[in-house]
């Protein structure tokens, strides 16, 4: 007898399908030509200020700012929405139940994406480039843990932190580091340990180096005023880029667990 393929068989395969055009589009993209324009023009010890400012903004954040975060959005009701999708997702396994998850992380996001758009701008207008990195680095895990929450997933942890910073990095990695992050990922949402051993703050400094590399050059226009508004307009895309690579990320994870679940 021939069974028809399961609703969370489909859903497997959707979010390979869209992982691999994720990494796709990551490896085939190319310098933009306002990043070539200003290649010249950028002062040699930028990229170190940048480094030290995303490194610092990820401690303060991680040390003291979570909570403060969580006051910027209704926790409790993120984890009773949660529940009652995971429910109805028990009691009828289909495409709508399954597709509630996606829908509530995708929501989370696209809100963060406006308040991003709306903070660098600004900041650009008025010459602020580097105070922004706090900003910026404050919405994007703010996004990150949002996603997480709607698929039933917590945040706190060392490991979890670790995780959430190679998400962070293979967003905006465009070689192939992003093919090694994206690996280190699955592994670990599979087993529970990471390929190689990750200190977090070793992980804090690479997640750093990687959006100095990527936003060298807009945050160094965004330290113009008036013209610095381009730059902090970028924010929008490399926002994008993260919540985009943290719901794929974060629903292979869901419904990883849910494949194991029925399977025992």
């Amino acid at each position: 007898m021939k069974f028809g393929v399961s609703a969370l068989d489909k859903a497997w395969a959707k979010v390979e399908k869209d992982e691999s055009a994720f990494v796709t589009k990551q490896l085939n993209k190319e310098e933009t030509k306002l990043n070539k324009l200003l290649e010249d023009k950028v002062p040699s010890g930028l990229q170190n200020t940048l480094d030290a400012a995303f490194a610092k903004a990820f401690h303060t954040v991680f040390e003291k700012g979570t909570d403060l975060i969580e006051k910027t959005y209704k926790k409790g009701d993120i984890e009773k929405d949660y529940k009652i999708n995971a429910y109805a997702a028990s009691v009828k396994e289909n495409k709508k139940t399954l597709k509630a998850f996606s829908k509530k992380a995708s929501g989370a996001g696209t809100s963060n994406l406006l308040i991003s758009g709306a903070s660098g701008i600004g900041m650009g207008v008025l010459g602020i480039g580097i105070p922004d990195i706090v900003v910026f680095t404050s919405l994007m895990l703010r996004s990150v843990y949002e996603i997480s929450l709607n698929y039933g997933f917590d945040y706190k942890s060392p490991d979890e932190k670790k995780f959430i910073l190679l998400l962070i990095q293979g967003a905006v990695s465009r070689d192939t580091r992003l093919l090694k992050i994206n690996d280190e990922l699955n592994h670990y949402m599979e087993h529970g340990t990471f390929i190689s051993a990750i200190h977090l703050e070793e992980c804090i400094k690479e997640t750093a180096a990687c959006l100095s590399k990527e936003l060298l050059y807009m945050k160094f226009l965004q330290g113009i005023p008036v013209v610095g508004a381009v730059g902090g307009a970028y924010d929008v895309v490399y926002m994008k880029q993260v919540n985009k690579f943290a719901e794929l990320k974060y629903r292979r994870r869901f419904l990883m667990g849910k494949k194991k679940y029925n399977s025992i």
